[in-house]
């Protein structure tokens, strides 16, 4: 068995630290990389991209709303397609160029916060960000929420699908994330984490809150980096996948 394992990075921005993302690099065999509208700035991406390209970590824009003050949380409202589409274009775009910089390649694309978790239950958002991708590389991969309305915005556009699930969050019966607003929706003890992604990958299923148990194919873990226990968390997933036999790599290594 193998997978990919995944975490936000570079959502630094000038003296503001977010995150140890050289700790996570050690661990992780992707990098989502933010774009400068949610989180980081053009030198952090340069330094994140570099230090990914040492350690053999893949890299993927992490594109959101445009956001600074609410790191990409918060709901913007009224957004038309159009705007979605070049905002991701935008993104997609600056890490590219950075990452030619870093003698890197970008090959996927994971959207961050708010605007994913709006495009999950939003088609024509959904279909948007499908586009964007398509329309800058239709060789990028489309890291997707399983059930959500990524999954067949992406299927359309022709895209790779990576499906993807979080170590730390607690989902719903319909197979999307608690809302961080409740309690419980952030997952934080780390032996019980690292359980519960060995029995998500050999079992291949999510279980909800209530129980229910959703049968899904899982090609990537991520792992949050923006909390104060997240390195902690991610030594002991990888321990606990590595204890197990399942062999840890970037999904663009992986047969299709």
């Amino acid at each position: 068995m193998h997978v990919d394992l995944n975490s936000d990075m570079g959502e630094s921005f000038g003296p503001w630290v977010m995150g140890d993302d050289a700790a996570m690099l050690q661990l992780v065999t992707s990098a989502n990389i933010a774009c400068g509208f949610h989180g980081g700035d053009p030198m952090v991406m340069l330094k994140t991209a570099r230090l990914a390209k040492e350690r053999g970590v893949a890299i993927g824009a992490h594109p959101g709303f445009h956001d600074i003050q609410g790191f990409g949380r918060r709901q913007i409202l009224g957004i038309s397609a159009r705007e979605i589409e070049t905002l991701i274009a935008y993104q997609i775009g600056a890490l590219q160029g950075i990452a030619a910089l870093a003698d890197h390649k970008v090959t996927y694309v994971k959207v961050h916060g708010a605007l994913s978790n709006m495009a999950c239950e939003d088609e024509a958002m959904a279909d948007a960000i499908a586009s964007a991708i398509r329309g800058v590389d239709r060789e990028l991969a489309f890291v997707t929420l399983p059930f959500s309305k990524l999954v067949p915005a992406g299927e359309k556009a022709g895209l790779r699908i990576i499906s993807e699930v979080f170590a730390d969050r607690a989902y719903e019966d319909d197979g999307l994330l608690m809302s961080r607003r409740k309690p419980g929706s952030v997952l934080h003890d780390a032996p019980n984490v690292a359980e519960r992604v060995r029995r998500m990958i050999e079992e291949q299923v999510v279980t909800s809150v209530s129980g229910k148990k959703l049968r899904v194919k899982i090609d990537t873990v991520c792992i949050h980096s923006d909390t104060s226990a997240a390195v902690a968390l991610a030594h002991s997933v990888r321990a606990g996948l590595e204890t197990a036999k399942i062999r840890l790599a970037p999904f663009s290594q992986m047969p299709r």
